[in-house]
């Protein structure tokens, strides 16, 4: 078992119809149009407006689009580990298992992954540990978000969130594949938990639970405490522990910095993510018509830099992430797949 390899043999995308543009976030919040679509990086998100938009919806959506590309059907799965946000259809409850009823996984089961906005690498790092180490062969990764339901545009404390957009990705991953879209490699994280009560919805939880009290006092949605605290910690140590995890990753791969050819990045704030990029000297695409999707950014760079012509057969990728807590991940793959995008948007 310890030759096996693992690549990536499908992906599947699905993102809402609905959106809403830089503009309308900035007449709704009161910050300046080109503060919101140059500094924060949002033309245009996509966003949940029918009741059909839900986490698992879009999974589903996402995965079966995933199988096709793969070319197996749901009952040869043997896994279904759902990597996305825990603002789903219910709380206290498993999304993974509701998708794996849906698409027909009868012969897998499933489980969840939590790293918030870090989620895809360390999803895709479980993931090939299970398949390298375990009894299973072919595992489907999904994972939705739809927080944009969670930010209050009238909050200017929370405005880092005002990117939050919508939508869903899907993966398989398959033991030693004879044709994979790409083959995974290593993996590296690291998490600061000085900034584990950062970002919080005020109530809802066992602290502060749902009452008519919390509703009326607009107590559930994202909130940041300390905004101007966060920012100037954040400032000290998230430049580092990306380049940090992104190498380390890169060299247990085999690789070194300079042979790094792709980035698929978390959407931050422009000036940031053009900063990252340079000083990893990679392409990348800037994810500003869709805003930030929690987990499933990754794909949906790669997918968005294989249309525009960004990557060929040949490759190496790093997918570079991450989420609130505050945990920073990376995972490197190489791209087999060609220069032709897998899936249109939509």
């Amino acid at each position: 078992m310890m030759d096996t390899t693992v690549g990536l043999t499908g992906y599947g995308l699905y993102v809402p119809e609905d959106s809403v543009t830089g503009a309308e976030i900035a007449r709704e919040s009161g910050i300046p149009e080109d503060v919101v679509v140059e500094k924060m990086g949002v033309r245009e998100k996509h966003v949940c407006l029918l009741d059909g938009d839900h986490a698992t919806d879009m999974c589903v959506n996402a995965a079966e689009r995933a199988l096709d590309r793969a070319g197996i059907e749901a009952s040869e799965l043997d896994a279904v580990l759902y990597h996305g946000s825990e603002f789903k259809d219910f709380v206290v409850w498993s999304a993974a298992a509701n998708v794996a009823e849906r698409i027909g996984a009868e012969g897998a089961f499933a489980s969840e992954s939590y790293a918030l906005c870090a989620g895809a690498p360390i999803a895709i790092r479980q993931a090939k540990s299970m398949l390298v180490a375990d009894h299973v062969e072919r595992i489907l990764l999904v994972s939705a978000s739809r927080e944009e339901d969670l930010v209050d545009y009238g909050n200017e404390e929370s405005s880092f969130m005002f990117n939050f957009g919508s939508g869903a990705c899907a993966m398989v991953l398959e033991a030693s594949p004879e044709d994979p879209l790409a083959t995974v490699r290593d993996s590296a994280a690291v998490t600061d938990g000085s900034f584990s009560e950062d970002v919080v919805m005020p109530a809802g939880g066992s602290r502060n639970p749902p009452s008519e009290a919390t509703v009326r006092a607009g107590l559930h949605t994202l909130d940041v405490p300390d905004p101007d605290g966060m920012k100037e910690r954040l400032a000290d140590v998230s430049l580092d522990n990306f380049l940090s995890v992104a190498d380390t990753a890169l060299t247990r791969s085999g690789y070194e910095r300079d042979e790094l050819d792709f980035v698929a990045l978390t959407h931050m704030k422009r000036s940031f993510h053009d900063y990252l990029c340079s000083t990893l000297d990679a392409e990348n695409y800037y994810l500003d018509e869709f805003g930030h999707i929690q987990s499933v950014d990754q794909i949906l760079a790669l997918d968005a830099g294989l249309e525009n012509g960004l990557l060929e057969a040949g490759d190496v990728v790093c997918f570079l992430a991450a989420g609130t807590g505050y945990t920073w991940a990376a995972t490197v793959l190489d791209w087999h797949g060609g220069g032709n995008s897998t899936y249109s948007f939509g």
